[in-house]
């Protein structure tokens, strides 16, 4: 099995759905998801059941059980319709993490502390930059709000394992926002996304925050800077 970690709460449960990577990719890339279910233990059966055909790679429970359902090197279901850059078969190029969470509720200290443990494993098997790190949200705001504004980033990126901004010069919002990585189809839609991860209590019109804290993200890290795009 590839890239299975050395983790205490580790199991093995494998799924059907799943396929290879396309085009020989290899995952640069990690999404964070929440199951929007009312136990770890349904959601594992969903993603589990082939006429659903979704999947992810992990599912994090709340008391920290990590359940490994398809392995690293293959390409989960999980992401769906979205792009972030010019990458739009995010599946192909990810590996997809589910934890256990409504979505209403903060994320519970041993699933974080799992959460951690995993990510810093496989950032450094697969050699993934923090910036890589992203919310299913990021990728598709359109669709999706997970893992939602009750998602700890800022802890995560005290770790070196995502990214933060910081206050900086503002520019043109929008504009940036295509260089971290957003793509630009509903400029509302990704305001949200932007906010909920990293401004959950802002409202209103794009702000001269938004656009400092936007400005720090793209001028750090640029989505072309991360290599091939196909």
């Amino acid at each position: 099995m590839v890239g299975t970690p050395a983790h205490p709460a580790m199991i093995s449960h494998p799924c059907c759905s799943f396929g290879p990577r396309r085009d020989g990719a290899r995952p640069d890339m990690v999404v964070i998801h929440y199951t929007a279910m009312h136990s770890a233990e349904a959601a594992l059966e969903r993603l589990c059941d082939p006429a659903v055909e979704v999947s992810a790679h992990y599912l994090i429970g709340p008391q920290g059980q990590v359940w490994q359902m398809v392995d690293e090197d293959m390409r989960a279901w999980h992401a769906g319709a979205g792009q972030w850059g010019a990458v739009s078969d995010v599946n192909s190029r990810s590996i997809g993490i589910e934890l256990a969470n409504l979505g209403d509720h903060p994320f519970a200290e041993p699933q974080m502390a799992a959460l951690e443990a995993l990510l810093a494993g496989i950032m450094a098997r697969w050699a993934i930059p923090p910036e890589r790190v992203i919310g299913h949200s990021d990728m598709a705001p359109e669709r999706k709000i997970d893992p939602g504004p009750r998602f700890d980033w800022l802890r995560l990126a005290r770790q070196g394992l995502s990214v933060w901004p910081q206050a900086a010069a503002p520019g043109d919002f929008w504009a940036d926002a295509a260089r971290f990585g957003y793509g630009l189809a509903d400029e509302a839609l990704v305001l949200n996304a932007f906010r909920m991860r990293f401004r959950p209590w802002a409202e209103g019109p794009v702000s001269e925050a938004d656009r400092s804290l936007m400005a720090d993200l793209a001028a750090r890290f640029p989505v072309d800077r991360n290599g091939p795009t196909a």
